[in-house]
């Protein structure tokens, strides 16, 4: 998924992810991050951003450029088939085609129903990433588990940045 996740670490490499917050939490289900608006945890517009229009990114993976469109979309990636289990890192978007931009949301149980090749819905979210330790998914299992209103922690998550390290 070369396009989502240079995306991802375009985004976090200039810092757009500094001092978000988690702005959707579902015990059993996901945690939902990367709205721009998150950053007031009181915004009504949590969850309704991306990042600007009109912008670009290259492509790790080809070296090619990518632009995102006029309201900061990417083009989807449906390629591979990975399922959404437990850890995975998936790209939100709106449920129209080509509608994903800065918000992703990491899975804490198996939702194979999100997946882009699981016909049973029409939600189509690709697998970008996987959290890397046990320990990761147990942090996001605390996130989920915090207390909530409308899905959205009544004390802010914070994600103070995220940091891109090669291996």
């Amino acid at each position: 998924m070369p396009i989502t996740a240079s995306n991802f670490i375009d985004l976090a490499n200039n810092g757009f992810y500094d001092g978000l917050t988690f702005h959707r939490v579902i015990p059993n289900f996901m945690a939902q991050f990367g709205c721009p608006y998150s950053k007031d945890p009181t915004s009504r517009r949590a969850g309704t951003g991306g990042p600007d229009g009109n912008t670009s990114y290259t492509n790790l993976g080809d070296g090619s450029t990518v632009n995102r469109d006029r309201g900061g979309n990417i083009p989807d990636e449906l390629t591979a088939e990975i399922s959404n289990e437990p850890g995975t890192v998936s790209m939100a978007n709106t449920g129209q085609p080509n509608s994903g931009g800065s918000q992703f949301f990491i899975n804490v149980v198996h939702n194979s129903f999100l997946d882009w090749f699981d016909d049973s819905t029409p939600s189509k979210h690709p697998v970008f990433g996987k959290v890397r330790s046990e320990a990761d998914l147990k942090l996001i299992q605390d996130i989920v588990s915090v207390p909530s209103r409308s899905d959205r922690p009544i004390t802010p998550v914070v994600m103070e940045k995220i940091t891109i390290v090669e291996e």
